[in-house]
């Protein structure tokens, strides 16, 4: 790999838009979509895999929370101390390459603990490209474009998360029509979608590696170093955790395991209900990134930095009633609806953090900083399922939306807390 030097970047107020610039981003959206499909593939696939091995609940809510997120989110952070001072390119390429294989591995492993493993190292090229990414964005495009950029790249990779739902069912008959005799279908599934590495590599090496940007204004400060940046930051950053990482706790306690839920509680065709998943989620994220462009566009000019911890507390506060109404829904019609406003106002609430942390992380420790952040976040994502899978075993009789409902709904009243404390003293 080779190191980009400073002296070849631009400040902000000269970096320009261009057509490969924009191309790269939407390269790079495409591929964390594609990444990420596996955790929606992996959840219309957890019946067959917790047959499959034989586990309980609460093992499957560790796969999620534990291997799915925590490990991968921890040893993120190294491989983007990298992406601070090497090639981004490079290292995007690896990452991709390192995917395609960690997922067929992880469909040939012949136990749960190998399993485990395979898909905890999976996790870790999906969690490390997504600092690295929002790191190249204000280098690849103006300033003017750099929201509208980050909600783009957020929009395809939400795509391919949806996607993972919505075909993951098909995937699943159509790996059990080509898997020979002995191979469980969801273990030809998972090999099928490591096949999608292939053209993501071959494509990957015409993507723009840009200089890296110049710090300007507020940037050019003797202190770029990440302990004193967290110091000045200590008292924003703990409510902004503490606001995301609650919101990070509910969603996570619902999402990943809502296809088991849904399918134990109304005995549900996989098919379809990953179908309706795989919409909900497509539709909820695309709208929620829509609507807090143009919420924020709005309430900016007149609440200022307030703006947007404002919106946070709204949306954890709003979510509320829906996982309520979600662990007593005597339909799966009902319940899917409430999974569609849950998720709708989650998304909202979430959807501005990457631009927040743009904003007051030096360019010089973008990439560190977004990896650090996405390991906090994924210490509070991994109790979500967790908590799932062990109330839904020792509490509630396998009530899986019962348990998404008595652990999300604290997680979001902290939330709700935490953003109106730092909108309040925001706005102060």
């Amino acid at each position: 790999m080779v190191a980009i030097a400073n002296t070849t970047g631009l400040t902000a107020g000269e970096r320009t838009t261009t057509a490969a610039g924009l191309w790269t981003v939407a390269f790079l959206g495409v591929t964390a979509g594609v990444q990420m499909s596996d955790r929606g593939l992996q959840s219309i696939l957890s019946p067959a895999i917790q047959a499959s091995f034989g586990v309980s609940d609460a093992v499957i809510g560790a796969l999620h929370g534990i291997a799915g997120i925590l490990v991968a989110s921890a040893l993120a952070v190294p491989l983007a101390r990298l992406a601070d001072r090497y090639s981004r390119k490079s290292i995007l390429l690896g990452l991709i390459l390192l995917w395609g294989m960690l997922t067929a591995l992880s469909g040939i492993a012949p136990d749960f603990e190998l399993f485990f493993i395979g898909r905890a190292a999976s996790g870790i090229t999906e969690f490390a490209m997504i600092p690295v990414v929002y790191s190249l964005i204000p280098d690849l495009v103006s300033d003017r474009h750099r929201v509208p950029s980050n909600l783009a790249f957020a929009a395809l990779m939400a795509t391919g998360a949806s996607a993972g739902f919505y075909f993951g069912g098909n995937l699943l008959e159509f790996a059990g029509t080509i898997a020979p005799a002995d191979m469980e279908p969801w273990r030809a599934a998972l090999l099928c979608l490591s096949l999608l590495a292939l053209p993501l590599l071959t494509i990957g090496l015409l993507v723009h590696d840009p200089p890296r940007g110049l710090p300007t204004g507020s940037e050019r400060r003797e202190d770029a170093a990440l302990g004193p940046f967290l110091r000045a930051h200590q008292r924003r950053i703990l409510l902004f955790l503490g606001a995301a990482g609650g919101l990070a706790i509910a969603v996570q306690a619902v999402a990943p395991m809502a296809a088991m839920g849904l399918v134990r509680r109304y005995a549900s065709d996989l098919v379809p209900t990953g179908h309706a998943l795989g919409l909900i989620t497509l539709v909820t994220s695309l709208g929620s990134l829509a609507v807090a462009g143009i919420v924020d566009r709005f309430l900016r000019p007149r609440l200022g930095e307030a703006s947007r911890p404002a919106v946070m507390a709204a949306g954890a506060t709003l979510a509320i009633p829906c996982l309520i109404w979600l662990g007593a829904a005597p339909t799966e019609q009902q319940a899917l609806a409430m999974i569609a406003l849950f998720l709708a106002l989650t998304s909202t609430a979430n959807a501005l953090i990457p631009t927040i942390l743009q904003d007051i992380v030096p360019a010089e420790l973008r990439a560190r900083s977004f990896a650090i952040y996405s390991f906090v976040i994924a210490a509070f994502c991994a109790l979500g399922p967790l908590l799932t899978g062990g109330l839904s075993d020792r509490a509630v009789g396998g009530n899986l939306l019962l348990a998404m409902a008595i652990g999300g709904v604290p997680a979001l009243a902290a939330a709700a807390m935490s953003a109106s404390l730092m909108a309040r003293q925001r706005g102060g």
